[in-house]
């Protein structure tokens, strides 16, 4: 432990500095009364494009950035490099589904995805499956983050999970206070300090290592040494994987309830144009973070035990000097704060509208949703210290990767039925539960002889097991939203067919975005 106390010394004064903040950003831009969802849950849907730059960006670029994509390139390769084009690619297309979700939920009073369902379709169940959806995929996500911290804790020789409790203590006792106002603010100081910490990163460590040229060279030796088919190129047989894995999570990214919450806080339509404009420049931030992987090949570092979590971790360690180290530790650890908030504060909006009000008290006040959301937002950062206790996070990837085929199933409801009313309510349904139930059987059946894993160890399928005569492998998420999409619509045109009631359409959300002289959105910025 003393090998690391300069190390520890700068994490620790750098994350109480940052879990101050977020105590501290109760009085910021404080309203009269914090006791709304609006307020707690949206930060009073006021932030402009800085904080919505900031909140947004520290929401999507988390320690698993920093953690996960590094450790799959370490292990597998340029497979990992599909993080970049989907971060590139996920911007135009939310572009044409967040604008018109904003204006929707503005005029509505919406705090969820799932408020915008039950409205626009006319159906509690639909809305308790999206809502329970969105609360399920965001679990791992949430564990993901404290996985990063465990990562950076382990290289600083801090064992057990106390000192992980103990930041998750701090972590829910400001988010209870503050609401999303607390990682709002903490953004600002987390991505100053990853900028910081990366620049000089691929600076520093290629000119030790010897250069660009050999950190991709040591990298193509172990690939071709290696008996598994990984490399710094794809091969035949990933390139479908890659294909579809970043059309994939492109399509989930935005699904995401904590991503939606970032949008809804906004303060009008202008501040999301320019952000989805402007927030592909992280992408190039993250390219250089996936580099660390290839590095930390050429400095020879070994993970700690079986965790590739702690790959670049250990890379710093090795290559910085110690007081740095400590700052690029806190850089992971804060990274991991702010999305964290966000998620949670996203799930506990999902509970208490959707089931909470919905299901047990239909006649809850203002001050009632912010009270059981906010006691939510506890129980759900418990839920994922419990993925952290008993689940295996050896390769945390695949949290995220199995994450994003649960959301993906949400798409024909929120992210079609922005565009269109055609889908009928039971077909949607049918959809839903078929959809999730190939995505979990697809799961189930893939396995990792390397790890000895038998069930659930990715999200890479293979086309064989559907009896093609092939070693290619598809996302599977990519393949449950096709089954999803194709039985919601033969179960919309059996239920039109048979005349089954179908809910009222309570949004009409294209004479809102159309009709400028409705009193309701005569705020809002209705330019395409």
């Amino acid at each position: 432990m003393n090998e690391h106390l300069t190390e520890i010394t700068v994490f620790t004064v750098l994350f109480l500095l940052v879990s101050g903040m977020g105590f501290v950003a109760a009085r910021w831009r404080r309203p009269d009364n914090l006791a709304s969802l609006d307020e707690w849950g949206l930060g009073g849907r006021s932030f402009g494009p800085w904080v919505t730059w900031f909140l947004v960006g520290g929401d999507l670029y988390t320690a698993y950035t920093f953690v996960a994509v590094p450790a799959l390139i370490w292990s597998a390769g340029a497979m990992g490099f599909f993080a970049v084009p989907y971060t590139i690619v996920v911007y135009p297309i939310v572009f044409l589904v967040l604008l018109r979700l904003w204006s929707i939920s503005h005029v509505h009073g919406f705090v969820t995805p799932a408020d915008f369902v039950r409205a626009r379709f006319g159906s509690p169940t639909l809305a308790l499956l999206i809502a329970i959806t969105g609360i399920v995929a965001t679990m791992p996500y949430i564990a993901l983050q404290l996985v990063g911290i465990e990562a950076v804790l382990k290289s600083m020789g801090v064992t057990g999970h106390l000192p992980l409790i103990i930041a998750f203590a701090i972590l829910a006792a400001y988010t209870y206070q503050s609401g999303l106002r607390a990682p709002a603010l903490i953004a600002f100081v987390k991505d100053t300090l990853i900028y910081i910490v990366i620049i000089v990163a691929i600076i520093v460590i290629p000119m030790k290592l010897g250069g660009w040229d050999v950190v991709f060279g040591e990298a193509q030796k172990k690939f071709a040494a290696s008996p598994a088919p990984d490399g710094i190129l794809l091969n035949a047989n990933n390139q479908l994987q890659y294909v579809t894995l970043a059309l994939g999570s492109a399509l989930a990214l935005f699904l995401y309830p904590h991503s939606i919450t970032g949008v809804l806080a906004s303060r009008n339509r202008d501040v999301i144009k320019r952000n989805m404009a402007a927030l592909p420049a992280y992408s190039l931030l993250l390219g250089l973070i996936a580099l660390l992987g290839y590095m930390a090949i050429a400095a020879g570092v070994k993970p700690i035990g079986t965790d590739n979590n702690t790959i670049v971790p250990q890379l710093f360690n090795q290559m910085f000097p110690d007081w740095f180290t400590g700052v690029a530790y806190a850089a992971i650890g804060i990274g991991a704060l702010v999305p964290a908030a966000i998620m949670s504060i996203a799930a506990a909006n999902l509970f208490t509208r959707n089931i909470y009000k919905e299901y047990i008290r239909p006649n809850a006040s203002d001050a009632d949703e912010a009270r059981v959301s906010k006691i939510t937002s506890l129980l759900v950062k418990v839920g994922a210290i419990l993925c952290i206790l008993f689940l295996d996070t050896g390769f945390s990837i695949d949290l995220q990767l199995i994450g994003g085929v649960i959301i993906l199933q949400t798409l024909p409801a929120v992210a079609l039925g922005i565009y269109t009313r055609w889908f009928h309510r039971a077909g949607l349904i049918a959809g839903w539960i078929a959809g999730m139930g190939a995505g979990m059987l697809m799961l189930y059946n893939i396995g990792n002889p390397a790890t000895g894993k038998l069930h659930f160890a990715g999200s890479a399928f293979p086309l064989e097991k559907l009896g093609l005569d092939t070693k290619m492998t598809i996302y599977a998420g990519i393949v449950a939203l096709a089954v999803n999409l194709i039985v919601a619509i033969l179960g919309t045109i059996i239920a039109r067919a048979s005349k089954m009631t179908d809910g009222r359409d309570a949004t009409q959300p294209d004479q809102y975005l159309a009709d400028e002289g409705d009193p309701r959105v005569k705020d809002l910025d209705l330019t395409p």
